[in-house]
């Protein structure tokens, strides 16, 4: 079965190894202090994508992810595994864009593509927990959704069956095709990077990407297509400025702040009633607990 599936990744700081340093004076993320990495839920549903090209010979994988420049890692990383291609959006006007206005811009690159029949995003990124993203632009395009999917069962005849892992149990569900499917963790962990994969991609670059190069390689991009990563604007995709980055986040952070546990002096506490209440209350106080 000839599909075309699109993979919805994103380059997010790695909040697993955050440290003082982590916020800025003003409460937002100090990017430069965290390493950029590819979301690991979503490296969940580029496997479930792999997946499924194994099982159908014909089948594409298109990564998509929305970023600054640097965003392109994402791609290359996806071209390693075994990706086909992939396209970053990237603009200024899509800064700031909270899940409304993400979901917006992704929703609009992928009427741009045009024909897809398999959509997969992960859960959620760990630099907001949110998990609207991926069924906001199933809304958008008006499409069925599977959200906490684990595992492919079946896919035949225009359809997918999928194990989704829940709160409290498991469920299979199916649904015909074009569909968006949210991959958890507990789904199956992405292959490494393929050797081969790696020298055949290495070079792959955005235009923007092609410009700062030292050397020219002007002779390789234009022998091998390939290697041209797709790079679009809020115009290439046709996108409402209004409804971009900002201007189209009515989500507005009140208050971060950071908070940092380090090891202190030991405590011995006797058994009366009162240490133990004073000691909760310090825990509460310096949100150890609660």
């Amino acid at each position: 079965m000839s599909l075309k599936i699109i993979v919805l990744a994103k380059q997010v700081p790695d909040t697993r190894n955050v440290g003082k340093d982590a916020m800025k004076a003003d409460g937002t993320v100090n990017r430069a202090a965290l390493p950029a990495i590819f979301n690991p839920e979503d490296l969940n549903a580029l496997e479930l994508a792999l997946q499924i090209k194994e099982e159908n010979p014909g089948a594409t994988i298109e990564l998509l992810t929305m970023g600054p420049p640097r965003a392109a890692d994402i791609i290359r990383e996806g071209l390693f595994r075994g990706a086909d291609g992939g396209y970053l959006l990237t603009d200024r006007a899509f800064a700031g864009a909270d899940t409304l206005a993400t979901s917006y811009a992704l929703s609009c690159a992928i009427k741009k593509i045009g024909d897809y029949d398999i959509i997969i995003s992960g859960r959620q990124a760990i630099d907001g927990d949110t998990a609207q993203v991926g069924p906001q632009v199933a809304e958008k395009l008006g499409i069925p959704q599977i959200t906490y999917a684990e595992e492919i069962v079946e896919l035949k005849d225009k359809s997918i069956t999928i194990k989704r892992r829940i709160e409290k149990g498991v469920e299979i569900v199916k649904s015909e095709l074009p569909v968006l499917l949210t991959a958890n963790a507990t789904a199956k962990e992405c292959r490494p990077r393929n050797a081969k994969l790696l020298q055949k991609f290495k070079h792959a670059r955005t235009v923007s990407e092609q410009v700062d190069l030292d050397e020219d390689y002007t002779n390789l991009y234009s022998n091998r297509p390939g290697l041209n990563l797709n790079e679009w604007s809020t115009k290439d995709v046709d996108a409402n400025l209004e409804e971009c980055g900002l201007s189209g986040s009515p989500t507005k952070v009140k208050k971060i702040e950071n908070i940092v546990f380090q090891a202190k002096e030991n405590k011995k506490l006797g058994a009366s009633d009162a240490e133990i209440e004073d000691l909760i209350v310090e825990l509460i106080t310096n949100h150890t607990i609660g």
